[in-house]
């Protein structure tokens, strides 16, 4: 497997400690001001830290049953694949989050792909229930 750089590596063992322990206060820390989310239910995605952050809380709490299976990285260290799978609605999915850093360590691209269609589908619908009101300002144009 690819070497991660260190600050990378420092900040995916804290992602899994935070993701272990259901908490993300320490998430905003890690995440770049111009940040995007790249979500797998909007064609554009939403741009800044406390989008990425808003996000990333919200779907910890809309997952049931969620734990990561594999790790991959990039030849240059910065970006990581987490295959994952989980429960929504009480629909099952698998999906990968696609992240990648910058030289400090910090999240500058957060996309999810998700699948199956039925999964992907409950996820959407929790989350617009939870979030329709306050994500739209954050769509990057």
């Amino acid at each position: 497997m690819t070497q991660l750089q260190p600050k990378v590596a420092s900040a995916i063992a804290s992602w899994h400690k935070m993701i272990a322990a259901k908490n993300l206060s320490e998430l905003p820390a890690m995440v770049h001001a111009d940040a995007v989310f790249r979500s797998p239910m909007a064609h554009q995605p939403y741009a800044s830290a406390q989008a990425v952050v808003l996000i990333l809380n919200t779907v910890m709490n809309v997952f049931e049953n969620f734990s990561y299976h594999r790790e991959l990285a990039s030849e240059d260290g910065l970006n990581v694949v987490l295959e994952f799978s989980a429960t929504v609605g009480g629909k099952q999915l698998k999906g990968i989050d696609l992240i990648q850093f910058d030289t400090d360590g910090k999240i500058v691209e957060f996309e999810v792909m998700v699948r199956p269609l039925s999964g992907l589908q409950a996820l959407g619908l929790e989350m617009g229930a939870r979030l329709a009101q306050t994500l739209p300002a954050y769509k990057k144009t």
